[in-house]
């Protein structure tokens, strides 16, 4: 959008009286709380900004924006976009969500949802109108209205959600070069630090507990308010802009739908749509004698607010998923060159552990940490747990927790659920039990160490991609084994923190195999396909005796690489297959094959 038509000097009529703002359930917000009294009180009552500012302030990448997250005075997290950057000051939650400056400048928009208009305190001579609104995330979504009824899955989007989305639309990339669609500007996220309780955020709870079982540590702020900022946009809704004409009913109704459908026309063209577009939502310019302001062209100049429903069509779905697959490939082929010309984003870090170079950054979506495997930083985000734990998984074995999913990004992955620090089994005899037990199960960075030690020396692997350290807190039953947290316990993060820590769960992530390189390369439909050896064998593939052979075929090639395996079974080992249902094989007659389980795997000793 111009600037020109966001700062455009139009009214807009006042909404009628005050309203408190709606604490319990159902509203998705209790009364903000703020400072109010002591030094900060007598500031307040003198009508200036209140003194405390920022305690620290970091940049971070999150779902492709930029944002400069501060942690406030409060101890709340405050995310600013490039649009809000310049108005740091006016942002501070101090100068327009404390209780007395709210209660008194509010103005509750029509809708739904818990959204206001706000101006902010005065600083430097300046101040902002704003609208706010809590986020509904997690909560369902009201049927009956407009297009939600066709929308069966439609649900609220996450605050980052939200901004990406619209950030994207704004950017009009996707469709006719010609237009974009105007929109208000997204300013900021305001995270208060005060948890709730779960029946005060209006949130299902069988939706949350859901989410929790399926993606454990995904949900780290569920009891926590979000607070979305936009620059307020002058003007009138369409509903309002009809009333005010001097046309019948039926003639306002048809202006008012012909008027609707072509932004939902338009929207579609840059690959979105809105599960409840409104007219309401609809904002345009009004002259003094009632008429709509228009382009040149004689189109209705509009602005579209309200993007918690926001979301691309199938279409432009794909093309995004194609896209970022090809980005994806490009880059993951060069992760671990050398990249000097590109400086690292001030809030990630290059590492080195065990011999393998990373990509160490936060997911502050969950408050985890992830490790990505190589040199390139602009692989960080694909591998950001929102990319790929809310996606629909496939179990791959009865006997851990291993799943394989197509991320958001259309990416194949595996990711594993570490069972450092557990007492492993055995099924090998009292000889094999005990040599498991004394060695334990590996870390996940000793598993991806020696996986990238065995690729240098000939031994293929599945591809090491990256490890996740999940956010949530989990309880041990027991005493575990905590010799793998001693180890390494020499080893920091870039902040300073124990690399391995007791009470989080950890996760290895890996490249999915589908069949031997040299066959899928560069081919329309892969010629063949992976799968372990134990489900060659039950599809009748190879014979048991086929089956053991390969089982000792990876043992021998593996000591001779210095390495051996403990509890080598048969789906720890994958197998390439033609289209005759054949084994592929190597230019020296042998299977192809490659290993994907390291739990157990040591160095022989010397």
């Amino acid at each position: 959008m111009s600037a020109e038509y966001e700062r455009a000097d139009f009214e807009m009529n006042a909404p009628p009286g005050l309203e408190e703002v709606p604490s319990g359930v159902g509203a998705g917000a209790v009364s903000p709380v703020g400072p109010g009294d002591g030094a900060e009180g007598a500031a307040e009552s003198a009508g200036c900004a209140m003194p405390p500012g920022p305690r620290w302030r970091r940049w971070v990448d999150l779902l492709g924006i930029r944002y400069l997250h501060c942690r406030t005075a409060d101890e709340g997290d405050l995310y600013l976009t490039s649009f809000g950057v310049p108005f740091e000051a006016q942002l501070q939650p101090h100068n327009w969500l404390e209780r007395g400056w709210f209660e008194r400048h509010r103005q509750r928009l029509h809708g739904t949802s818990v959204v206001y208009r706000l101006p902010t305190r005065a600083v430097a001579g300046h101040s902002l109108d704003l609208v706010i609104k809590w986020s509904r995330v997690g909560e369902d979504v009201p049927g009956g209205t407009m297009n939600v009824d066709h929308f069966i899955n439609a649900d609220f989007n996450t605050p980052f959600e939200e901004f990406a989305l619209l950030t994207e639309l704004r950017d009009g990339g996707y469709g006719p070069p010609g237009f974009r669609v105007r929109t208000q500007r997204p300013l900021g996220i305001y995270v208060p630090s005060e948890r709730l309780q779960l029946w005060q955020t209006g949130r299902s709870e069988s939706k949350i507990a859901a989410k929790i079982a399926k993606h454990p540590g995904v949900e780290l702020d569920i009891l926590r308010q979000y607070v979305l900022i936009y620059e307020w946009v002058k003007g009138v809704d369409l509903v309002e802009a009809f009333s005010r004409s001097h046309e019948d009913a039926e003639e306002r109704d048809r202006l008012l739908g012909s008027a609707t459908s072509l932004v939902i026309h338009e929207l579609a063209h840059k690959g979105f749509r809105v599960a409840d577009m409104k007219p309401a939502h609809i904002i345009v310019r009004q002259h003094e004698d009632g008429s709509l302001a228009r382009d040149r062209t004689g189109q209705i100049i509009y602005a579209l607010v309200d993007h918690e429903l926001l979301q691309r069509t199938p279409e432009h779905e794909e093309a995004v998923r194609q896209s970022h697959r090809a980005h994806y490939l490009e880059h993951m082929a060069r992760r671990f060159e050398s990249r000097a010309e590109k400086p690292l984003p001030p809030h990630l870090d290059a590492v080195n552990i065990l011999g393998v170079d990373y990509i160490y950054g936060r997911s502050e979506s969950t408050g985890g940490r992830l490790w990505v495997a190589g040199k390139d930083p602009d692989l960080f985000n694909y591998f950001l747990p929102e990319r790929w734990r809310r996606t629909p998984a496939e179990s791959l074995s009865p006997y851990a927790q291993v799943f394989r999913t197509r991320t958001k990004d259309n990416i194949n992955l595996v990711w594993r659920v570490s069972r450092m620090g557990e007492v492993p089994d055995s099924s090998g005899g009292e000889e094999r039990l005990e040599s498991v037990r004394e060695l334990g199960f590996n870390s996940p960075f000793e598993e991806f160490a020696m996986a990238n030690d065995l690729n240098s020396r000939g031994f293929r692997t599945v591809f090491l991609r990256a490890i996740y350290m999940t956010g949530r807190k989990v309880e041990r039953s027991g005493v575990g084994d905590l010799r793998r947290h001693e180890r390494l316990a020499r080893i920091r993060t870039p902040d300073g923190e124990p690399l391995l820590l007791p009470d989080h769960d950890y996760i290895t992530i890996w490249g999915f195999w589908n069949g031997a390189d040299k066959l899928v390369v560069g081919h329309r439909g892969p010629a063949s396909r992976g799968l372990d050896a134990e489900s060659a064998c039950f599809e009748g593939i190879i014979n048991d005796e086929t089956l053991a052979d390969l089982i000792y075929l990876t043992q021998s090639r593996l000591a001779h690489r210095g390495y051996e395996h403990l509890d080598l079974r048969p789906n720890h080992v994958l197998v390439s297959v033609n289209e005759r249902r054949e084994l592929v094989r190597d230019s020296t007659g042998r299977p192809e094959l490659r290993l994907c389980n390291f739990e157990l795997l040591r160095r022989i000793p010397e």
